[in-house]
Formats: C-alpha cells, structure tokens, sequence
C-alpha cells in the first residue's frame, strides 16, 4: 500500500461474506463511502468487515461500498480524513449525506504528522475519488463554495465547541419549561469573521437530529432557522438539500415566518436567528412586517429563541439596535443567557491589520500596517485594483471587487455602474441572482458586488470601493462621511424616534465599509473615489514601503 487504493463491492451480505479474512485491512485504520443513486454515508474504522454487516442492518437507499485504505493510516489520520471528506462531499453535491453531527467528544486534536495528511494525502485521495466519478467536482471548486463554508458538519474550534454544547444544554433544558408571555432568550455576540454563522449551522443540524431521537428532550420539536439576508437564506436552502436531517421548511425569511406562525396561531420550540442585527427594529408595513420589532415577536411565538448579533453590522435605520433595545428585550424574556466569540477566524492577518480596519471604523486613519502573510495594499485607480482581483481570481479563486453603497442602482432589470472617479473606468455593480450566491458566480469577477451580495461570507482577496460618501477630512486628519452621497435609500427609511439622525447614518456607512473590509482571507485592497483620501492612503503605503 503505497497510494491511496479504492476498493469497490455491492452493498450485499453476499459480498461482505466473501471478503477475505487474511486481507490486513480488516484490522487496519480505514476509511469508506458508501452510496447509492442520491445518497451517500462516510466513515471510519479499525473493524471494516463487522462495520459493514452492522450498516447492512441498518442503512437505507446504499448501493455500493467503497474502502479506501492507505499504509500511512493511523487512528487520528482517519478520524480527521473523514470529518474532512464528509464537508468535500457536501459541498461537491453529488449525493445528500446520511452522516450525523460530531460531539464534543469528537474533536479533531493535533496529531503527528497532519499537515501531510489533510493536505497532500487528502489531495490523492480526492483525486483518486474524481477519478472513479464517486465525487463530481474538483477540491479548488468545492472550496470557494458557500455551502461548503458553512457545512454543518465543520471542524470547530474548542470555544466554538464550548458555544454549541452551551447552546445545545440552553435548548434541551428550556424547551421543556413553561414561559410567560415572551420565551427564552439565548444572545450570542461576536464580530465580523469569527464564525458565528459556522457554529449556527452546526448547532442546528445537531438541534435537527434530536429531533428524530425519542431519548432526547428536543423529540418531535418544531424548529426554525431565520436570516434576513437573501443570500445568506440561498446558502442556508442549498444546504439543506445536500444533509439528510434538514428540511427547506425549517428555514425562513423572518417576516415570513412570524406571518405564518400568527397565521396558524402556534408556537414554534425554538427559533435561531442568523445575522439577527438585520432584524427589523420598527414596522415596515409596505413589506408586510406590522410588529414593532421582529426579536420582539419572535419571543412572543416560541419557547426559546437563539440570536447571532453584532451591533457594528447593523445596515439600515429601521434595523437600528441600540444597547437599551436589546437589554429591553432580555428582561421582557423569561429567561436569558449571553455568549460572546472573539477568536477571529477568516482573516489571515495581524492584529495590526485588525485594529487599522477597526479603527478606520472609529473614522481614525492611521499608516498603513505591514503583515507578510496578508497583503493588504491601496491602488490608484479603479482598474489597476480590478486588474489585480482578476489575477488572484486565476491564481486562488474567489476575489472579488466590493463597494459602498455610493453608486445609483435601481430593482428594474437594468445594468447600473461602479465608477471610477474620472469616469472612465466602470464595473457592472450589485447584480442579483435568484438561485445562486452572487460572488459562486463566475462571472462577478468582471463587476462589483455590494454589501447585501457579500455580507457573511468569505473571500480570498477582496478589493474596496470606497465611493464619495467616504472622505478624508485634512484638517481633523481624520475619515468623514457625507451621508448625502450614500445611495442606499433603504438604509435611511424608518428615522422615526432616532435622536440624532446624521449620526446614526454615519453608523451605517461605518457598519458597512467594516463588514467590506473584513471579507478577504488573505488580502485587502482598496480604491478611494475621493481624491484626498486617496492621496493620504497611498502617502501612508509609500512610507511604509
């Protein structure tokens, strides 16, 4: 065994039979798929042959066993291979998986040797796969998926594995008891890139399997993932037609959701709420939102209720959370907990790079941090920036030009334009797709995606429109916004009750050039329309150089 050997038999007692009891593998760590025409299983042992007669008893709808078996192979190496192929497989599409949540229990830890193991010998093994036509996409494909980043079935990190046993502990204990008027509350905080959205997936296919299990206080539960961002609400949907335990019907778009569970006047067990800073704060009637506030009315409709928040990705006035709002609503509830993640986990930069986009934010502009293992780099024109995203495109996928919301665009078909400040250079901007993510589209690497194409999700080099609302104050030496030139209509409906207006769009234009900023995992560029930051920007990069 000096490759990576597949070996393949029918799904029958007959062929399990009449493997040889000699064969080595048969006491040896190995790792197998087994698949049928829609469906696949993945797993590992020590114990292959009794393995398969237990999956004989008990799997559905297989037709086809695949062993796959290396003499490198120990215990730690199959462990980790299989969790990894079991997201590869998900994101490939090619079969929906029968595979259950990892516990806790089941920490993928450091091991001898790994990196050969999840890097080169992961590569032969896929490769060996595709060949075969078990899988039907290539790794660099599968990785710049987003329902492939935000596989249910993920490693974690230790703190996220703490978060989702407290969640899980939370749901299991307060479904069961009684509440007043409002349910529980669960508030999990936590900023741009820490993995919030990865521990929901997490937790809610594990709160799903439970579901199917009569030993388990989640048993026959009503439960519901809501998101208020329609690509976020895409990636959820295609998820759920790739895993076995989760259905289309139990993700929704909040309006949606609170309009049905009136309308049938019931409650849900539980709600989780991705992206909950998005929630509306105010009626938004001409939407079909009547309540007050969607976290308001969503305690009124369940017994427990889980929110991922962060107060700094808040992107319109109607949608505007301030600390008393929230703290207003945990003493409403019958019961609360908080939660907060700070690990920083999409990002590949120093802590330099952070604190200059968290600062920038706070509209301080400061030189330009070095870091070799993220470029972060400013250019003066629009096209030089685009030409460079192209390039990373070809050489690591996934890089993408994003801008501020500084630019006309209308929901009437036609094609509007991100341009550069002389005008003679323009991307297409802010295009939508009803079925797909906006950045897994191919051809967005010739335009400029928008805050509501890219918020939650990932890329390796973004690079940054900052348009006309984004100015560098010379005599404050400091970033000021001209809330005027912010095209984003939406963001400012809904002032009613706000004290101070001007200062509270400022917050949105902030919020959103944050969560731009904070979107590549190995570089940031950025192009400043406004010629006077533009000029401090690259003063600060020639000095560093």
């Amino acid at each position: 065994m000096t490759a990576i050997e597949i070996l393949s038999w029918p799904f029958i007692q007959e062929s399990i039979n009449q493997i040889n009891n000699k064969e080595q593998y048969l006491n040896y760590p190995v790792i197998y798929v087994l698949n049928g025409n829609k469906e696949a299983y993945i797993g590992e042992t020590v114990y292959f042959k009794n393995r398969m007669k237990a999956h004989l008893k008990a799997r559905k709808n297989i037709q086809q066993v695949n062993l796959i078996k290396h003499e490198h192979f120990n215990r730690s190496a199959t462990f980790h291979l299989e969790t990894k192929l079991i997201n590869y497989f998900l994101g490939d599409e090619k079969y929906t998986l029968q595979n259950k949540s990892k516990t806790a229990n089941d920490f993928t830890h450091n091991y001898y040797n790994k990196p050969y193991y999840d890097q080169q010998l992961f590569k032969e093994l896929w490769q060996k796969l595709y060949e075969q036509k078990l899988v039907d996409n290539e790794l660099h494909v599968i990785e710049n998926k987003d329902i492939f980043k935000l596989s249910p079935f993920k490693d974690l990190s230790l703190e996220q594995i703490e978060l989702k046993d407290k969640v899980l502990e939370f749901c299991e204990k307060r479904v069961t008891q009684n509440t007043s008027e409002y349910g529980n509350l669960l508030v999990i905080e936590g900023e741009a890139g820490v993995g919030k959205s990865v521990v929901l997936s997490s937790i809610f296919n594990t709160i799903q399997e439970r579901v199917e299990e009569a030993s388990s206080n989640l048993y026959r539960t009503e439960n519901y993932l809501a998101v208020n961002h329609e690509e976020m609400f895409k990636t959820y949907k295609n998820i759920a037609k790739q895993v076995k335990h989760l259905k289309g019907k139990n993700f929704a778009k909040p309006t949606s959701l609170i309009n049905m569970l009136q309308k049938e006047g019931k409650k849900a067990d539980i709600i989780f709420v991705d992206e909950a800073h998005l929630l509306l704060t105010k009626p938004d009637t001409y939407n079909g939102f009547h309540g007050n506030n969607h976290l308001e009315e969503f305690l009124k409709l369940a017994k427990v209720v889980v929110i991922i928040y962060d107060q700094d990705q808040v992107l319109k006035l109607k949608s505007l959370w301030g600390a008393a709002t929230l703290e207003g609503l945990k003493k409403l509830s019958t019961f609360h907990e908080e939660y907060q993640l700070t690990n920083q986990f999409r990002m590949q930069a120093n802590d330099d790079v952070i604190n200059w986009i968290n600062e920038f934010k706070r509209k301080n502009l400061l030189p330009l941090p070095k870091d070799k293992n993220y470029e972060f780099k400013v250019f003066e024109s629009l096209k030089d920036m685009h030409d460079e995203i192209k390039s990373q495109n070809t050489q690591h996928g996934l890089s993408r030009v994003v801008s501020t919301f500084d630019y006309i665009h209308k929901k009437d078909g036609g094609t509007y334009y991100v341009k550069e400040s002389n005008g003679e250079y323009q991307l297409p901007w802010n295009t939508t797709s009803t079925k797909y993510t906006w950045a897994e589209k191919a051809e967005t690497v010739h335009e400029a995606g928008s805050i509501y194409t890219i918020q939650g999700f990932d890329l390796n080099y973004v690079g940054v429109v900052l348009g006309p609302s984004v100015q560098y104050d010379a005599a404050k030496d400091e970033i000021s916004i001209d809330t005027s030139k912010y095209m984003d209509k939406g963001a400012y409906t809904g002032m009613d009750g706000i004290e101070n207006v001007n200062e509270a769009k400022e917050k949105i234009v902030l919020n959103s050039i944050n969560i731009l900023m904070k979107r590549g995992i190995r570089g940031l560029y950025i192009y400043s329309s406004d010629e006077a930051l533009r000029n401090k920007l690259l003063e600060y990069q020639k000095a560093g150089e």
